[in-house]
């Protein structure tokens, strides 16, 4: 049987690094790029138009940026899984987009394998963070919250200590990229059991999404150890 290929949309205001993740996404055949923007109004006009399964979307563009075209295409209960594209030093702008119901982070400087295990994983309808963004956001935290870095992470550990044995394994596969459906083969339990126990997650750690929860654990140490990696759709 066939599988379908996942269907994306890039938008970024440089024609320069679209043509660069075009280029990158072109390599994977399982891959269709369906359209291009060069703002976030227009990438949230062409989600209505395409349904695409991911939006590639620069976090900073004029006009409309990614964050407000995301949060745009969550309040219209679009489908469509939102992977955002940062530099280094838009720590701020991260953390709002992760608020905002971003699915995963890419640094545009990163290896283009990347780009494809993150399109990969929130196809799939998982988080994705990249290393290096994992690692600037915690250390953002850790720098600007409330009582310095030990507090941040010994208020993350005692966070998730909360969770059943159960749920801390899910949110570890949940951190290092995995979908519900790669989680539950990994567990062995059907994908029902996975999705109730990332549900519960979500609520007890008091986040919105995924990605904010993957934050959540890489501050607890709580990660495999390996980076985010992506897996295939599923």
């Amino acid at each position: 049987m066939t599988t379908a290929p996942i269907r994306v949309l890039l938008a970024d205001d440089e024609p320069m690094i679209r043509a660069g993740l075009r280029a990158v996404l072109a390599t994977d055949p399982g891959i269709e790029i369906v359209a291009e923007a060069g703002d976030g109004r227009e990438a949230v006009e062409l989600v209505r138009q395409h349904r695409p399964d991911v939006a590639v979307l620069d976090i900073r563009m004029p006009g409309t940026d990614g964050i407000a075209a995301a949060a745009e295409i969550r309040r219209n209960g679009l489908a469509t899984g939102v992977l955002m594209l940062t530099t280094f030093g838009e720590d701020d702008y991260i953390l709002r987009a992760l608020g905002g119901g971003a699915n995963g982070f890419l640094i545009k400087s990163g290896e283009p394998e990347e780009l494809l295990a993150g399109v990969h994983a929130v196809a799939g309808g998982a988080a994705y963070l990249s290393p290096k963004v994992a690692a600037r956001v915690v250390a953002h935290l850790a720098a600007t919250g409330a009582g310095g870095p030990a507090d941040r992470r010994a208020a993350a550990r005692e966070q998730v200590a909360a969770l059943t044995a159960r749920e801390r394994e899910v949110l570890t596969l949940v951190a290092a990229g995995l979908s519900n459906g790669l989680i539950a083969r990994r567990l062995g339990v059907v994908e029902g059991t996975v999705k109730a126990h990332v549900s519960s997650i979500l609520a007890r750690l008091g986040v919105a999404n995924r990605a904010a929860a993957a934050v959540l654990a890489h501050e607890a140490g709580l990660t495999l150890g390996v980076g985010c990696a992506g897996g295939p759709r599923g």
